[in-house]
């Protein structure tokens, strides 16, 4: 924990330091607006003192105070407004800065790391994050900072008035402030794990709305209910508890200010009467009192909140702190890929310490060479294409591309030169044109149509409301499995990288659009090296060559024609079964 929280502040303090000159007129504005509060309950004592020793009829003393309270009032309140401007500027713009550095290293995290994540879980950290930035920065310059300054500030000004007077408000605000200190640290358990069962509610909630038509499907709404019930009861108690201490320990406060008030006045009233304080006196200690009052009163409040900040912002700081599972070498070089030859050497690679997928795997591809992959699934064959794709890093060996081991060049580059076409494409809630667009950002429309015509779904967006500009929802659920396929390949032929990787690309298109997607792949393929995942045999029987994959290694390939002939082999059992209409 505490790791964790020298860890928060070193990273507010790095963004909000970008800011030195809007910080600086923060501080000053704040000392000096300090200053003036302290200073005009001084003008006031001798505005009474004024009142109790002046003649009726001479005023001038008493406007001449006047005016000092008016003018130092309207200095003060010009303070307060380009303090207000300031404070705009600069915390907005450092909460950006840190949602810019969430996102950005959020999203260099490993494939491997959002498939074990929650996505209501990671975007609930991200925004308790910047939004801590803001409470603590509250917390600590405008409501504990001030507090400090005033405090000890009356604490001088008391002392030189009176030392006994300056000695009892001294040793009450150390208790005081002694028993926030160690009231807030005993609360702060209750705070993170209120802070930890609310993100498990996020994480549900995302869960169950992201999964709603297998709720519908599988009638599981009583029982998704009867869960997320069960989470939100446990985090109902623990916001209570955390609650109810906070209400024990402004009830403790409320009782050590009737204490110091009732001892200030009663040792005032005393020293009245021995003739040693005047009526001003009583004016300066009641104004001096409540500020006291009403800076520790909140002082415990103010603590508690930055505890709660923390526990807030260190459930993202555990993220950010989290290193790279796939990283750049040092000076990683840029991948050139001029004939797109694979290869795999000597591969070893695990998900788990317990099992491996490959071991010692050798396989290559040669350039312009088309090859699919098949074989029972867990085989290994998506596999091959997260390792090519660098989404997780080998134990031992090589992967290498045109002779260029991919672990030494840089990952965007790596990425750069393949197009991939996943078995379930995921578009981003856009227009269809900008998911289009996507493979090249730089192509012009035209290209963009032509793609959409190769990969036959310029018909349908015609067909749709709003044309190329129809959103297509998020993930692209307003489209269906074919049609967000067809986006996919046609956002693959305008990417135009010369590596392909196909898997089950055409797994949700009917036979018709199948063959005209077929006409568009076999175009596709020309002169570029491709892979290609199938578990329907009868899309790749026209590669070049076919690898059947199992339990991580190759144990057949060659051509279509020459695998149906091979007796009792995997591919020609596999051949049978769909052939026979088996499914």
């Amino acid at each position: 924990m505490q790791v964790l929280t020298k860890q928060t502040l070193k990273i507010f303090w790095h963004h909000a330091t970008s800011y030195r000159l809007a910080f600086s007129v923060i501080v000053f504005c704040m000392i000096a607006v300090t200053a003036i509060d302290l200073y005009r309950p001084l003008l006031y004592k001798e505005l009474f003192d004024q009142l109790a020793v002046t003649d009726s009829k001479v005023l001038a003393p008493l406007i001449h105070t006047l005016l000092l309270i008016l003018g130092f009032g309207a200095i003060h309140r010009l303070l307060w407004q380009l303090f207000g401007y300031t404070n705009n500027f600069f915390q907005i713009r450092v909460k950006s800065d840190l949602l810019n550095t969430c996102y950005e290293y959020l999203q260099q995290h490993s494939y491997n790391f959002f498939s074990n994540s929650f996505v209501g879980s990671l975007v609930t950290r991200v925004k308790r994050f910047e939004r801590s930035f803001e409470d603590i920065a509250d917390q600590l310059y405008l409501e504990l900072g001030r507090t400090i300054l005033i405090i000890a500030s009356i604490m001088v000004v008391l002392f030189i008035r009176d030392l006994t007077l300056g000695l009892i408000v001294f040793v009450w605000a150390i208790l005081f402030v002694g028993f926030a200190l160690g009231f807030s640290r005993y609360k702060l358990k209750y705070d993170l794990l209120r802070a930890e069962a609310d993100t498990k509610t996020t994480a549900q909630l995302a869960d169950t709305i992201t999964n709603n038509i297998n709720l519908k499907i599988f009638t599981g709404y009583k029982k998704e209910f009867s869960a997320f019930r069960g989470i939100t009861d446990y985090l109902f108690k623990i916001r209570k508890k955390s609650w109810d201490l906070g209400a024990h320990g402004d009830f403790v406060q409320g009782v050590l200010v009737i204490l110091l008030e009732f001892g200030v006045l009663y040792y005032a009233l005393i020293m009245w009467q021995r003739g040693l304080f005047t009526i001003g006196d009583f004016a300066l200690i009641q104004a001096y009192l409540g500020r006291i009052f009403e800076k520790l009163w909140g002082a415990g409040k103010h603590i508690r909140i930055i505890y709660e900040s923390m526990a807030d912002a260190n459930e993202m700081t555990e993220m950010l702190m989290r290193p790279h599972e796939v990283q750049d070498v040092p000076d990683a070089k840029q991948l050139k890929v001029s004939r797109g030859a694979l290869e795999f050497q000597a591969v070893t690679f695990q998900y788990h310490s317990d099992k491996a997928i490959f071991k010692n795997f050798n396989f290559s591809i040669n350039s312009g060479e088309r090859v699919a992959l098949v074989g029972p699934s867990g085989g290994g064959k998506s596999t091959i294409i997260k390792l090519l794709l660098r989404f997780h890093d080998i134990s031992k060996g090589q992967i290498k591309i045109d002779g260029q081991d991919i672990s030494q060049v840089t990952q965007e580059s790596l990425r750069r030169s393949m197009a991939f076409v996943p078995q379930d494409p995921i578009l981003f809630h856009r227009s269809l044109y900008e998911n289009i667009r996507y493979g090249r950002p730089s192509a012009s429309r035209d290209e963009v149509l032509q793609a959409a015509k190769l990969a036959h779904c310029h018909e349908f967006i015609l067909n749709s409301r709003d044309k190329y500009d129809t959103l297509v929802g998020e993930r692209g659920i307003k489209l269906s499995g074919g049609e967000r396929q067809r986006v996919a390949i046609a956002r693959a032929i305008l990417k135009n990288a010369p590596i392909l990787v196909l898997d089950e690309a055409t797994s949700s298109l009917d036979s018709e659009s199948e063959k005209l997607i077929q006409d568009a792949l076999r175009n596709l393929m020309q002169n570029r090296t491709t892979i290609v995942i199938a578990h329907r045999l009868s899309t790749i029987m026209q590669m070049d060559r076919i690898v059947v994959i199992e339990k991580g290694k190759i144990v057949e390939q060659g051509k279509h024609e020459e695998l149906v002939k091979a007796r009792q082999g995997i591919y020609q059992k596999l051949w049978e079964i769909q052939a026979g209409g088996f499914a």
